[in-house]
């Protein structure tokens, strides 16, 4: 999974409810100016303007994509006016890319103008759902990459005497956006668009473990533990003056207030119900957040019926890893022993994180025998932050600073070591970090020639699709050797395969929570504690988890076109290569690519 990564959704829906700035680019159309731009070079103007408005509207998006001046400012709160202005800049961006001749567009400015045309068109058709009134979960928000930041440990800065006074700005406009979170929500209890009671529950503790009586045991303590060591002692006692009043004064009031917010009116009145389908207009709701996350026109049921057949055919194969491992029992009974032999488990956090450091160096070394490109920048292997790891995933990636200084971060949740299995240590790698997710953004962070909005945007099945079909390499790359690491590789695929069952059944068939977590546990050997963590992730964030399979088997798909197309001048470094240089695109658009890459090399 990646998270603090500005993805399509991020620009165009979920900002959809932010503060607009004026749109800032005015081309000329009169065809006696002095200076007549190209088709091509008005899409690079207006792609950046575009950019640079959508990171006005999310100011911390700004910060993660080395945007310092936005480093003192925080989203505003989302209202009607804020709502339509946006609508309004997005038609105006509309505008401006008719007014483009697009049949004289080439290369990165076609593709630009294809992927911008899109999203624009689909961000209009997501307003008529009213997301900004459920605006935080349990699995992400606003609330918890705040506290990330001001933790010192993820993208703010905090090496000047300045960069202490941006956060102390920060913060006092995250609780205007706060208040204005909880304004909607309790808009969203006269409405009857609520979250379901089980994920209030979990987003209760996210505010409650910033209550502290002692500031120096706040997690925005931290900063002051590592001031710059070039500050004088008077700047060091301003600083640590001004915290103590930031924490005390400003945000312990405001997490109160919130707190008691979600205790004492949300959580009594939020629903019963946890599937999208039971809110107002809901099968709508559903199908765009499985086009948002896919970008593609797919039914609940077709999506539902491919996962149940996928289940099947994992089933099988991890039955033949139970006979390899001349297992006395039924798959049900190797499910539970993998659950509960403690010889599969780390004893502690630093064993886990060090035998991930291992695989790391194992595989590093071994990715160019199916790839000759590689990132820049390096990743390194982190545990999950304790404010946050009880409802985290299991693992997570964070992308890299743009310039260089900070390293992608693959995090691991040690908060249950039962979770965490060694048997997925290979697999869960390749995926979050190479040549899976760190891979794929870093390069498309490091391409020269491609707009920002594409730098730092994406497809969640084109970026989830590509980890998973980077877990089908492992093989290649030499692993996979030892049949237990075989058996992760088949565990985390089913998680992808049981996914399209669990989410579509949640959503689109009036699934309960439990007879999700049944059927999880029934196909996997996966935690319970794990199992419920997942099945509440797709209850807070529908459509999400279809996208992995969706996106793995287009990939396979294209591959194998091109593999009968191309017969024995296939390459396959070749082939991952057309894949990763043009960044995350929808689906459609990287079909067309792929198949014309084929027709060049005819």
């Amino acid at each position: 999974m990646i998270i603090k990564t500005i993805t399509a959704a991020t620009l165009l829906v979920i900002l959809s409810g932010c503060q607009t700035s004026d749109t800032r680019l005015e081309l000329s159309q009169e065809n006696n100016t002095s200076v007549q731009l190209s088709a091509n070079e008005q899409m690079k103007e207006i792609a950046q303007s575009y950019f640079d408005d959508m990171i006005a509207l999310s100011p911390v998006n700004g910060t993660f994509v080395g945007y310092a001046q936005y480093n003192d400012e925080f989203q505003a709160p989302s209202t009607p006016a804020s709502r339509s202005k946006y609508v309004t800049l997005v038609q105006g961006y509309q505008s401006k890319l008719r007014a483009i001749d697009k049949t004289t567009l080439t290369g990165q400015s076609l593709i630009s103008y294809n992927i911008l045309a899109r999203d624009l068109a689909f961000s209009l058709a997501g307003t008529q759902f009213p997301s900004y009134l459920i605006p935080i979960n349990q699995m992400f928000g606003a609330h918890n990459t705040f506290a990330s930041l001001g933790s010192g440990a993820s993208a703010q800065p905090f090496s000047s005497a300045e960069d202490y006074d941006n956060f102390i700005a920060r913060a006092k406009q995250y609780v205007i956006w706060l208040d204005g979170v909880e304004q909607n929500m309790r808009e969203g209890i006269k409405q009857g668009v609520v979250l379901p009671k089980v994920l209030s529950a979990k987003l209760l503790p996210q505010f409650t473990a910033h209550i502290v009586d002692d500031v120096e045991q706040s997690v925005f303590w931290q900063p002051i533990t590592n001031l710059p060591n070039d500050s004088t002692q008077e700047q060091k006692q301003h600083i640590t003056s001004a915290y103590r009043n930031m924490i005390e004064g400003t945000l312990v009031p405001a997490y109160k207030k919130m707190a008691k917010f979600l205790e004492t009116e949300y959580l009594p009145n939020s629903r019963s119900s946890v599937g999208l389908g039971s809110l107002p207009n809901g099968k709508a709701w559903y199908e765009y957040n499985i086009e948002k996350h896919t970008t593609m026109k797919l039914t609940a049921e077709e999506i539902h019926q491919t996962g149940l057949s996928e289940v099947k055919r994992i089933r099988n194969e991890m039955n033949w890893v139970k006979e390899q491992l001349q297992f006395e029992g039924d798959l049900q009974a190797f499910f539970v022993h993998l659950r509960e032999s403690d010889e599969f488990y780390f004893n502690s956090p630093e064993e886990l994180i060090s035998a991930y450091e291992k695989v790391k160096r194992k595989i590093d070394k071994r990715v160019p025998i199916l790839f000759d490109i590689k990132p820049k920048a390096d990743y390194v292997v982190k545990a999950v932050e304790s404010f946050r790891a009880e409802s985290a995933a299991g693992a997570s990636y964070s992308a890299p600073a743009p310039d260089g200084s900070r390293p992608g971060i693959f995090y691991i949740n040690t908060h249950n070591l039962k979770a965490q299995p060694k048997f997925l240590v290979e697999t869960l790698s390749i995926h979050e970090a190479a040549p899976g997710h760190h891979f794929q953004i870093a390069l498309q962070q490091e391409i020269k020639g491609v707009p920002m909005f594409r730098k730092f945007g994406g497809y969640t099945v084109f970026s989830e699709g590509w980890a998973l079909y980077a877990e089908s390499l492992g093989k290649e790359l030499g692993l996979f050797t030892d049949p237990l690491m075989w058996y992760g590789r088949l565990v985390d695929e089913q998680l992808r395969a049981m996914r399209l069952v669990v989410d579509t059944g949640l959503h689109a068939k009036n699934w309960s929570r439990e007879q999700a977590i049944t059927f999880m546990i029934n196909n996997s050997s996966m935690a319970e504690s794990d199992v419920v963590a997942e099945v509440e992730r797709y209850i807070a964030w529908p459509g999400q988890a279809v996208s992995y399979k969706i996106g793995q088997f287009k990939i396979q798909e294209l591959k194998g076109y091109a593999q009968k197309a191309l017969g024995e001048r296939f390459d396959v470094k070749a082939f991952h290569r057309q894949i990763l240089t043009d960044g995350a695109v929808p689906m459609a658009i990287l079909e067309r690519k792929i198949k014309a890459w084929v027709a060049s090399q005819a």
